[in-house]
C-alpha cells in the first residue's frame, strides 16, 4: 500500500423505497427528499463522496440522480456527488456531459460520474432501445463520453449514432474535466475497458469476499500500463449496515435485505436465500454488516487486499427505515471511517 496516500470513504444509495417505522411504505416523494438529508448528514460528518443510483423500477424512487444531486449539492459545502451508477448503455452522452458540467458549476466543482451497464435493463425498452445491443451500445457511448470529457471539439463517429464533426459541447467545466470511473461487476473485458480510457475503476463487490477481486485491481493496473496511461484510482462498491452491536445490525437488516433479494430474484431466476447463507455473508462474503469494529475490521481488509483508493459502502438495502439509514450513516462517519484510518496508518 502506497505510504501517504489518502484514503477516501464514500456512501452509495438506489434510493430505494424505503417503509416507516409502522412497515407503511412511503411515497417516491418522502424517498427522495429523505435521501437529500442522508446527503446532508454524510456531508456534516466529513464523508468523501455519495454516489446514487438511476433505476426505472418501482422499488426505486430515483430515476434522475442529477436532480437529486443538484438538490443535494445547495445543502452541502464539501462532499463529492456522483453516480452509482449512470447507465450509459441507455443514455445519451452528450446529455450526460452537459447534465454533469452544469452540476459541476452548481457544486462548485464536486461533480463525479459513474458509468456503467447497470444490473438491470428496464431503461433498455423504456427508451426504446434493443436489449441486444446491450454491450455495443456501452463501448459505443463509452467511446464518445470519453472524448467528451477533454472538453475540446469532436469529432466522432460510430454505428448506433449520427457521427459530430468538430462539435463543441457547452458548458465546459472550470476545472477542463469531469472526474468519471468506470463501475464494472468484475469481468475481465469490462477491467480491460476501463483501462483503455485511463478512467478510474469501481469495482462493485456484492457477493463473496473482496480477496477474489485482487486479480481483477492487479489485471487493471497492468493494463493501465501497456495502455501507457498514468495510475489512476480503483474504489470498491460493497453493501453495508452498522448498528451498535454485531448481532442488533445483522438482525435489523435481516428482513428488508430477505425481502429485496426475494424480489430481484424471483426476476432472475435465484432461489430464496435463507438466514444461514446471510450470516455466511456477512461473515466470510461482501455484506459489511456489524458494529462498527467489525464493519471497520472488514474494510481495512478489503484495503489491504486490493490497495484501493476509495470505499463506498451502499447503505441502503430495501426497505430499511430512513431513521435507521441515518443511524447506519452516523456510525460509519463517526466511528468507522477514523477506525479504518488508523489502522491504516
Amino acid at each position: 500500500m502506497e505510504q501517504g496516500k489518502r484514503k477516501q470513504f464514500g456512501l452509495d444509495t438506489f434510493g430505494d423505497v424505503t417503509v416507516d417505522e409502522k412497515g407503511a411504505r412511503l411515497s417516491y416523494a418522502q424517498v427522495i427528499r429523505d435521501v437529500v438529508e442522508q446527503a446532508v448528514l454524510a456531508d456534516e460528518l466529513g464523508i468523501d463522496f455519495i454516489g446514487i443510483g438511476e433505476h426505472h423500477r418501482d422499488d426505486f424512487a430515483v430515476s434522475a440522480p442529477e436532480m437529486v444531486l443538484a438538490a443535494i449539492a445547495s445543502r452541502t459545502t464539501n462532499i463529492h456527488l456522483g453516480t452509482a451508477v449512470t447507465v450509459l448503455s441507455s443514455e445519451e452522452p452528450v446529455r450526460v456531459f452537459e447534465r454533469f458540467a452544469t452540476l459541476d458549476a452548481v457544486s462548485n466543482g464536486r461533480a463525479e460520474v459513474i458509468v456503467g451497464r447497470g444490473s438491470f435493463t428496464e431503461s433498455f425498452p423504456l427508451f426504446g432501445l434493443d436489449l441486444h445491443l446491450y454491450e455495443e451500445l456501452f463501448e459505443e457511448k463509452l467511446e464518445l463520453f470519453a472524448e467528451l470529457l477533454k472538453e475540446k471539439p469532436v469529432t466522432w463517429s460510430g454505428r448506433l449514432r449520427a457521427p459530430l464533426q468538430n462539435q463543441e459541447v457547452y458548458p465546459k467545466t472550470e476545472s477542463g474535466s469531469i472526474p468519471t470511473w468506470v463501475g464494472v461487476g468484475g469481468s475481465p473485458e469490462s477491467v480491460v475497458r476501463a483501462a483503455k480510457y485511463g478512467l478510474p475503476l469501481t469495482l462493485a463487490i456484492i457477493g463473496g469476499s473482496s480477496e477474489r477481486f485482487a486479480p481483477y485491481a492487479d489485471l487493471y493496473r497492468r493494463a493501465l500500463a501497456q495502455f501507457g496511461h498514468p495510475a489512476t484510482p480503483i474504489g470498491v462498491h460493497s453493501p453495508g449496515y452498522i448498528a451498535a452491536t454485531d448481532e442488533l445490525a445483522a438482525e435489523e437488516l435481516w428482513p428488508h435485505y430477505s425481502a429485496m433479494h426475494s424480489r430481484i430474484g424471483a426476476e432472475r431466476g435465484w432461489g430464496p436465500m435463507t438466514e444461514e447463507q446471510y450470516r455466511g455473508e456477512i461473515e466470510h462474503g461482501a455484506l459489511y454488516v456489524g458494529s462498527p469494529d467489525t464493519v471497520a475490521e472488514k474494510i481495512t481488509a478489503t484495503f489491504r487486499a486490493l490497495d484501493n483508493d476509495r470505499f463506498d459502502l451502499k447503505y441502503s438495502n430495501g426497505t430499511m427505515p430512513h431513521e435507521k439509514l441515518m443511524s447506519s450513516i452516523r456510525l460509519y462517519g463517526e466511528k468507522v471511517i477514523p477506525a479504518v484510518r488508523d489502522a491504516l496508518r
